[in-house]
């Protein structure tokens, strides 16, 4: 039974249940799942025990005897010694959770939940013992052993709920295969276990196997599930130099993949410790939650002495309903339920949080998030792709069609390696044969396809070629800071095509769902005014900074704070590092398999600005998930306390300690159903060109209003 005190702290209920500090593979004798289970396991035995006992102890009990008008057929000389023995054994094995937690409680000076229920099942044994030794008075046994019997199942139906909680990062755990096949140097193929892995090692992975460790793909080309480890439903393509996550699913095809982490260095340990963090963190909510659980202990002690009192003295009524009202008032006020309250909630938000690609490294900050009024998103990597593409095609002859002219254009350029060239491969899908290719340095490039000379040029080569270009609409796409370059078919100029960072297509659906939430969308870059206007007008900014160095953007966060308002702070991280750190919410986006960015407090697993969204309205729900449960966890008492104490003893109503437990009971499990009733919806309703079905707009149930 060791540990399970540590369920009662108030402050410390979940650092004990959910947190034990054990490895995920299980030091210290098991995993926290294993803990968990041998803790569940010990109730529900407890339970099953005690109750077998309780039922000789309601035959045997003179008022129910009396009751049901069975006491002199059941009666029998000694039968109340065989009853206090039964009811011995109920209190000291089935309340033995609880005595020993009222020694725990007492010696870290934290009164809570134990210290109530050792103190009424004591005070009902100890009165009742002497009772049956000489003491005029009632027995409490049937009392007793229903209350014990009661807590018992209550704490059960607890621990399971708790193990629900906590095992999403068992899941995750569980994602690793237990062995890789290993490439020897000879070209064998060696089956050998992950721990034997080093770094550069060549391993294959076969179709429809998990992949054993973060690597880089040196040969093969298939489809990723990664869905389990960033939120992503689709299969992800992976060809040569593409990297592949740790316990993701190959899909169709072979690949052969160069080790780059394993063990603790892996995404997926890394993902693992994220989660454990930010389930121990301490938010503000369970500091108070933590507080109010102690304060709740002292009133129900008091309030139970109080009542005592009253029945006894002012009221004139015998000591054995004085105690029983005591008793009950204490039971029925228990705080087992405001221990609970807020870290389940915590354990599951996280674990829902990681399992959608949402890492969350700092409590208080992501609870912060339902409060933002301002976000700041770096542009390069985070609105846009931060690669070039082509924005725009422009025909400037009759003779020659959009798409010829990009085919042209892409035939040539895809011999070539500069990041423009490349942008304008990618654009035309059919390449067609090039022969005579030749680099204009600084310029561009020519060939020859289908017999005509085509050559793809910057207007520099057109100035020292006196090519007199007089077409309107380059101005206005040069004043958007894109770069044109232009296309000459025969040497006469045919088209432009300008090229751009290409804006994240989900990045408008994000500021407009943000904007949905009344917080304003702003934008950090470093380039000039021109593209920062671009950008911002295409996915409707409130605010932009353009021209901003690397260091002056945790300045420009500092100047937002200084207005008033609640900043987070959106980047890839890196550069970006001082003004995450600035800002009160800082979001890491894009970390990809490099989860680990110090300065960050969330970290978003995919490119995804609506991940941003994701996080603000999960922040809400959660922190709504709070409220209700502190609600329901204190709020009942209100009503729950005079009831027991016997408010109502004139109209005939009173409850017994067992009813008060079940009404207690009652009250933690509603508090752990309604924790895990947290859940993260996606809607396919947020289709792109570029991803039909893939970019799914992450929206949460009706908890997630606005706070």
């Amino acid at each position: 039974m060791e540990h399970h005190h540590h369920l009662e702290h108030p402050p410390e209920a979940m650092n004990h249940t959910m947190h034990e500090g054990h490895d995920m593979k299980g030091s210290k004798g098991g995993n926290h799942t294993d803990h968990h289970a041998h803790m569940a396991a010990d109730f529900r035995k407890r339970f099953w025990i005690s109750l077998i006992l309780t039922l000789p102890i309601l035959i045997l009990s003179p008022m129910l005897q009396m009751l049901v008008g069975l006491r002199e057929t059941i009666h029998f000389p000694g039968d109340i010694y065989v009853l206090f023995v039964f009811s011995s054994a109920v209190f000291w094995y089935g309340g033995w959770p609880f005595l020993k937690g009222l020694f725990e409680e007492l010696k870290s000076r934290q009164p809570g939940m134990m210290t109530l229920v050792a103190v009424a099942i004591t005070t009902a044994y100890v009165y009742s013992s002497a009772v049956v030794f000489g003491l005029a008075g009632k027995i409490f046994f049937w009392e007793l052993a229903t209350l014990v019997d009661i807590m018992l199942l209550g704490h059960w139906i607890e621990m399971r709920s708790v193990m629900g909680a906590s095992k999403a990062l068992e899941e995750l755990a569980k994602l690793m295969p237990s062995d890789a096949h290993k490439l020897m140097p000879d070209g064998s193929v060696k089956d050998v276990p992950l721990g034997e892995l080093a770094v550069d090692d060549k391993v294959l992975i076969k179709p429809g196997e998990k992949i054993p460790a973060d690597g880089v793909i040196v040969e093969g080309e298939s489809s990723v599930n990664e869905a389990m480890l960033t939120g992503e439903s689709t299969p992800v393509a992976k060809k040569t130099g593409g990297k592949v996550i740790g316990g993701a699913i190959n899909g169709e095809g072979s690949l052969t993949i160069e080790v780059k982490g394993t063990g603790k260095d892996s995404f997926l340990a890394q993902v693992i410790d994220l989660v454990k963090q930010a389930q121990e963190s301490k938010s503000k909510t369970q500091k108070f939650a933590d507080t109010a659980a102690m304060w709740l202990t002292i009133v129900a002690l008091s309030c139970g002495a109080v009542t005592f009192l009253i029945w006894l003295v002012a009221m004139s009524k015998e000591f054995s309903f004085a105690i029983e009202r005591a008793v009950t008032v204490m039971v029925i006020t228990c705080p087992h339920a405001l221990g609970l309250a807020i870290p389940l909630v915590v354990a599951v938000s996280t674990a829902l949080a990681a399992k959608n690609g949402l890492l969350i490294r700092n409590r208080v900050s992501f609870e912060g998030a339902r409060k933002l009024q301002a976000i700041i998103f770096d542009k390069t990597g985070t609105l846009t792709e931060g690669r070039f593409g082509v924005s725009d095609t422009l025909v400037l002859s009759q003779d020659i069609d959009e798409e010829t002219l990009r085919q042209y254009a892409a035939s040539v350029d895809a011999n070539s390696e500069h990041p423009i060239a490349t942008a304008i491969a990618a654009s035309s899908e059919k390449k067609l044969p090039v022969e005579n290719f030749k680099s204009i340095p600084g310029k561009g490039a020519e060939g020859t396809v289908e017999s005509r000379e085509i050559k793809v040029v910057s207007p520099g080569y057109l100035s020292e070629q006196k090519i007199h270009l007089a077409d309107p609409r380059i101005e206005p796409l040069q004043a958007q800071g894109k770069t044109v370059v232009f296309v000459l078919v025969d040497g006469k100029l045919k088209g432009a095509i300008a090229l751009a960072d290409i804006v994240r297509p989900e990045a408008k659906q994000a500021i407009d769902a943000l904007k949905a939430l009344n917080i304003r969308c702003m934008m950090l870059t470093g380039d000039n005014k021109a593209t920062a206007k671009w950008v911002s007008d295409q996915v409707g900014l409130d605010e932009y900074f353009a021209e901003v160095l690397p260091g002056d953007k945790a300045a420009k966060v500092k100047e937002v704070q200084s207005r008033g308002i609640l900043v987070a702070m959106t980047g890839d991280g890196v550069n970006d590092a001082p003004a995450l750190a600035q800002a009160d919410v800082g979001i890491a986006i894009g970390a990809g398999s490099d989860v680990a960015v110090e300065t960050a407090d969330v970290i978003l697993v995919r490119s995804n600005p609506l991940d941003v969204v994701a996080i603000v309205q999960l922040s809400r729900a959660t922190y709504r998930k709070m409220i209700q449960n502190l609600f329901w966890a204190t709020g009942y008492n209100a009503f729950a306390i005079p009831l027991a104490a016997g408010a109502l003893y004139a109209w005939g109503v009173l409850l017994s300690p067992a009813m008060g437990a079940v009404l207690m009971s009652a009250s933690t499990v509603i508090v752990a159903i309604n924790a895990r009733l947290l859940k993260l919806k996606t809607e396919p309703n947020l289709k792109t060109k570029h991803n039909d079905d893939r970019q799914r707009k992450i929206k949460l149930d009706e908890y997630a209003k606005p706070a």
